[in-house]
């Protein structure tokens, strides 16, 4: 078994012990930074306008220090003005110059105000929204699915789960990396960006409360640890897990999965299967893809199938569940179909843009 010691392990812990954060998916909005760019341009706009206004009309303000005012003199009043520090060292004599201020100037301060006063109130209303949507999303997940790293073997996991009909929404995703995460919200899904070997990180994505939980980081130590943390969270919630070396696997069940997936020999084993014939790893690898071509179903049995024969059903039956065994379709202690048993069969999914392996040319053609 290649696991590595107490001292490793606890190595690896420390180097991913980043602060954890709970990310849910957002509609594609302006980013912050242009926002906060645009805001400052209408700012400048008022003030370059506020500025000509009193220039055009130079003749009716006073300059305490030296008499006329000039253009630059108005820029000066402008920002003092729109900014309400007033000073008082320029200041409109002219009865037209007041009747502008009235009407001209004083609007566009109380613009000028609410531009800058807008982007506080607008930063404060966006976290107090982020905030009522993290409680509300607490509140209602329920019998989500939990996946343990967003990499090659997470993102297909969560492909073909949501290719049965899982909602985008019921996915919580956990890794540690935060570019990860922006990569799963882009895409639709919550995520919570921690080591996910701490109970504190785990309980952020509520695997407390999840029905399944896919298990997919890169090491094989680390996918035991956040099995036993994960099954130590949740008793009832179904785990599957991924590891590299067939070795690894037995203690992966030990420590609580469900189900262990060895991806280099599963990887090996298609391998030699295309290589003995192209044709069968190529339907082999469709059967794998959910949603194009053939898929395999886990179904229950219907009343209409009771006390039939697996082979006398619609769908290509492969096996039968009964309890918890699984039997062959044509093992002698099926005998009749039973209505707790569960089919698993081949059926052709919906037409997409995916092509069937019947349609595609084998290698070398």
């Amino acid at each position: 078994m290649k696991l590595p010691g107490q001292d490793a392990i606890a190595r690896q812990a420390g180097e991913h012990l980043v602060p954890s954060r709970v990310k849910l998916p957002r509609k594609a909005v302006e980013r912050p930074i242009r926002q906060v760019a645009k805001r400052l341009v209408m700012a400048l706009v008022v003030l370059v306008a506020t500025a000509f206004v009193v220039y055009a009309d130079r003749s009716g303000y006073h300059d305490n220090s030296d008499g006329p005012v000039d253009l630059l003199d108005a820029f000066y009043y402008a920002t003092v003005t729109l900014s309400t520090t007033g000073y008082g060292d320029i200041t409109p004599v002219s009865d037209g110059a007041r009747l502008i201020n009235i009407l001209v100037i004083t609007p566009l301060r109380v613009l000028f105000l609410i531009i800058l006063v807008g982007t506080t109130l607008e930063v404060l209303t966006e976290r107090t929204r982020e905030e009522w949507r993290l409680n509300r999303w607490r509140s209602t997940l329920r019998d989500h699915t939990v996946v343990i790293g967003f990499g090659t073997k997470g993102r297909s996991a969560i492909q073909t789960v949501c290719a049965t009909g899982l909602k985008k929404e019921q996915v919580v995703v956990v890794d540690p990396s935060s570019k990860a995460i922006e990569a799963a919200t882009a895409e639709g899904y919550a995520g919570v960006t921690g080591d996910a070997t701490r109970s504190e990180v785990l309980r952020r994505a509520e695997v407390h409360k999840a029905r399944q939980i896919i298990i997919a980081p890169q090491r094989d130590d680390t996918a035991v640890l956040v099995t036993l943390t994960a099954r130590q969270l949740n008793r009832s919630a179904k785990i599957v897990a991924a590891v590299r070396e067939e070795e690894n696997a037995p203690l992966l069940k030990q420590s609580g999965a469900d189900a262990v997936i060895t991806s280099s020999g599963a990887a090996g084993r298609l391998l030699g299967l295309s290589v003995l014939s192209p044709a069968a790893g190529m339907v082999m690898e469709d059967l794998i893809q959910q949603g194009s071509g053939l898929d395999i179903v886990d179904r229950p049995v219907v009343r209409s199938e009771v006390g039939r024969s697996p082979r006398d059903t619609e769908d290509l039956v492969v096996s039968v569940v009964r309890g918890h065994r699984v039997l062959g379709y044509d093992d002698p202690a099926v005998g009749e179909l039973q209505l707790t048993d569960r089919l698993i069969t081949i059926v052709r999914a919906t037409p997409t843009a995916h092509v069937a392996p019947h349609a595609r040319p084998l290698p070398g053609d």
